[in-house]
């Protein structure tokens, strides 16, 4: 008996000295870290080795110096959710070789394919100084902001400014009743962004002791950029040519602090909202495409991937032609750890997160195409490249009504649409409302012709703001199926401006305007894409596509003319008898 105790003992010291083992070996690193902080430093910011690297934040996120504690109830929401033992146990491998090409874009572009916007771009004096060898950061340094100045007379030489000087450039809407602005700060609604927040559609999660509530009584000049843009929306355009809340707004996008994170209902492809700390709101949407990629030629159009440069470039194309239809949409580097896992409150989101077999953090989401660990979207190790489009106002606040846009494709496999098959199907349309009188006829043009300029074929429906009734523009909505073909031009789109041979003159000067060399619609676009933070947004051989197209439109409304004669074709509405009912 007695040796069988001994033996009994020997087996549960040995475990005992492994255990012990364990945790000091466990701890050491740790305690080397701490003993290596500074004094009085809350937390660390050092490099981290690759390995270590690869899932920052699984376990609690630590407070960086300098920025309030996070709020308790978040604290509370993180204390019950699985560490990283057990989320490497979850992870699964992608099959798909691109789901790790997902950071900056600049990392992948061959020299041969160096963007346009290179060809416009000087040393920039505000670049950061390069670091010391020595120093690496887990995240990329978003460098300095910016600032911006609205497009506007300037003595710099910018081709845009010049554009924006130009007497085409000048024409003023009509002048504003109560009746043409969609809110009325004084007497429609006391604006408080709190107030806002607290509406059913808004996610919860932003901080509740911001003080920031401007109310009714506040100066404008008080107001977040994102109410300021709101509060300027009329009968006629999305914002002013020379509005400084839009760039403001744009730099917002870009900067501010992300509150809450929430995956947007419906739709085929995975789209998050984002609140910030100024009670804004975005739509994110995530890079899945390298700048170079096109769309593979066997897919089908309501099958395409959504581009995030589509978006970006979608908005600064409709402002350089005038239409100022889409809001606005910027660029940026998203920390996916501290600005979408860490922040949202929506746990199917969150369980989709996991760790790559190159130790990257990805996450897929849910939707109905795109959605799975073949397709995620990874980081690099936890960096991820997307566009954020401002929100427009709640729709408890301003309705919004949607139309079936007539010549909508089939979205079929095999079937066409009618208006593929029967060349005078634009007389029918004319004859039904609202297209038998008014302007909207010649906003759909306008609209077929931005999108053959962008390839865009998806667009079945378009909307516009109900208080106007339907004497008012259509908005540009959803243009992430942009810019996929460079080396194709989907003629097709351009079928309703065939068919109908109607175009405003405002928007046939300014379309004969890009065409010249001067003015030449690339460069422009090079130019006003160059300020965005994720820039180079295209791909060079996609700004040459739109001189290209841009040809193609000026011969097609020229056959309308030789076949219908000018007057019959081209809508004047730069004359001062039309100017009041025009949605210019």
């Amino acid at each position: 008996m007695i040796p069988l105790r001994r033996f009994r003992a020997l087996i549960l010291a040995v475990f005992l000295a492994a255990c012990a083992l364990h945790i000091v070996l466990d701890l050491l690193p740790k305690l080397g870290r701490r003993a290596a902080r500074p004094s009085g430093e809350p937390g660390c910011s050092c490099a981290q080795p690759a390995a270590e690297a690869a899932a920052p934040g699984w376990a609690k996120a630590r407070g960086r110096p300098g920025e309030p504690p996070a709020p308790a109830s978040a604290a509370a929401g993180d204390s019950g959710w699985p560490n990283k033992h057990t989320l490497r146990i979850l992870q699964d491998f992608s099959s798909d070789p691109s789901s790790n090409l997902t950071s900056h874009s600049l990392e992948k572009l061959p020299p041969a394919a160096e963007p346009a916007e290179s060809a416009l771009r000087g040393p920039d004096p505000g670049a950061p100084r390069p670091r010391d060898p020595a120093h690496r950061p887990l995240l990329r340094d978003p460098g300095p902001r910016r600032s911006v100045p609205p497009p506007g007379p300037s003595g710099d030489g910018s081709l845009l400014a010049r554009l924006f000087e130009h007497p085409l450039y000048q024409v003023a809407v009509p002048p504003l009743t109560e009746d043409d602005v969609l809110f009325n700060v004084n007497s429609d609604i006391r604006f408080n962004p709190k107030a806002a927040a607290e509406s059913p559609n808004w996610p919860p999660g932003g901080p509740e002791d911001e003080a920031f509530l401007p109310t009714g009584e506040a100066a404008v000049d008080a107001y977040p950029n994102w109410l300021k843009f709101h509060l300027g929306i009329n009968r006629y355009e999305l914002y002013s040519r020379r509005s400084p809340a839009v760039e403001a707004l744009l730099g917002d996008l870009g900067a501010q602090k992300i509150t809450s994170v929430a995956m947007k209902s419906g739709g085929t492809q995975l789209k998050l909202i984002m609140t910030f700390q100024n009670y804004g709101q975005a739509l994110f949407k995530p890079m899945k495409q390298t700048r170079e990629q096109e769309t593979p030629p066997d897919f089908f159009y309501f099958s395409d991937y959504e581009r995030h440069n589509a978006e970006i470039a979608a908005f600064h194309l409709d402002r350089i032609l005038d239409f100022r239809r889409v809001p606005p949409v910027a660029g940026r580097m998203i920390n996916m750890t501290k600005e979408i896992r860490d922040v949202t409150r929506d746990k199917k989101l969150w369980r989709t997160f996991f760790i790559s077999p190159a130790n990257n953090v990805c996450f897929y989401g849910e939707c109905s195409y795109y959605c799975s660990t073949e397709h995620a979207l990874c980081g690099k190790p936890d960096q991820i490249e997307g566009s954020l489009a401002a929100f427009l106002p709640d729709l408890s606040l301003a309705k919004r009504k949607t139309w079936r846009n007539p010549w909508r494709r089939s979205y079929h496999k095999r079937k066409k649409a009618e208006w593929e098959v029967d060349p005078d199907y634009c007389e029918e349309v004319k004859q039904t409302p609202p297209y038998d009188g008014g302007q909207r006829i010649l906003d759909v043009m306008d609209m077929t012709i931005f999108d053959f300029l962008m390839g865009n074929m998806d667009r079945h429906h378009y909307e516009t703001f109900e208080k106007f009734g339907n004497e008012t523009f259509i908005i540009h909505l959803d243009n992430g199926r942009g810019f996929g073909k460079y080396s194709h031009d989907e003629l097709s789109i351009l079928v309703p401006l065939q068919q109908c041979c109607r175009i405003r003159k405002s928007t046939y000067l300014r379309l004969q305007l890009l065409a010249k060399e001067e003015y030449k619609l690339s460069l422009l676009m090079a130019e006003s894409l160059r300020k965005d933070r994720v820039a180079p947004v295209l791909y060079r051989p996609h700004l040459e596509a739109l001189d290209r197209r841009l040809r193609v439109v000026l011969r097609a409304v020229g056959g309308c003319v030789e076949k219908d004669g000018l007057h019959s074709v081209v809508h004047d509405d730069l004359d001062a008898e039309h100017r009041g009912s025009t949605q210019r």
